[in-house]
């Protein structure tokens, strides 16, 4: 099984996630930022992972430590569980609409952090959320996943649209690329030898 616990303690947050890549798509998901959660969740149910966050951050000041540190908890949750990414696709890609929003995402398991983000909001803000916090989410994630990541909003009217399908396309992408290329023989994609 392919799964991992990671505990993050700061002076800002205190984070723990488990995360368990050959799950069904269950989560528990309690971050103090309702929106956050609810994206989190599209991470679960679209990636057919199970997660486990839960993090308690200084949300007084604003929630920017606190999704920050939740990007960087994953990304190492997620680095721990893929472990040496023998055998696995390597490449993942996905476009995902939701009314007239769509996203697309491509992810590679490179070893090598790198995040190209080209969302263009038509709002500051989804409820309370602030929308400049999604791109330190991911940012956090591909630093310490050690992915590389272009995410691209195609189109969009509504920003809660642009947002999940941004949230969407990442988990397809990022399940193709997780999964086990049955061909591959346990092989590393790569010519390096090493990711």
């Amino acid at each position: 099984m392919r799964q991992a616990d990671i505990t993050r303690n700061t002076l800002e947050t205190q984070i723990s996630v488990r995360i368990n890549l050959d799950g069904s798509g269950q989560g528990k998901l309690d971050t103090g930022i309702p929106f956050l959660d609810h994206m989190l969740d599209q991470i679960v149910r679209h990636g057919l992972i199970d997660l486990e966050v839960s993090a308690k951050g200084d949300l007084e000041i604003d929630a920017h430590h606190t999704v920050e540190d939740v990007g960087i908890s994953l990304g190492q949750a997620y680095a721990r569980a893929v472990g040496d990414k023998k055998g696995l696709r390597r490449y993942g890609h996905a476009y995902v609409p939701l009314d007239e929003a769509m996203s697309r995402v491509v992810v590679d398991l490179s070893g090598r952090p790198g995040l190209v983000y080209n969302v263009d909001y038509t709002r500051a803000r989804i409820g309370d959320f602030d929308v400049d916090l999604v791109r330190e989410f991911f940012q956090g994630f591909v630093n310490h996943a050690l992915v590389t990541l272009h995410i691209d909003n195609l189109r969009g009217i509504n920003a809660h649209h642009q947002c999940e399908t941004v949230f969407k396309a990442f988990a397809r992408a990022l399940r193709a690329a997780s999964e086990r290329d049955d061909r591959a023989s346990g092989q590393m994609p790569s010519t390096k030898g090493t990711l």
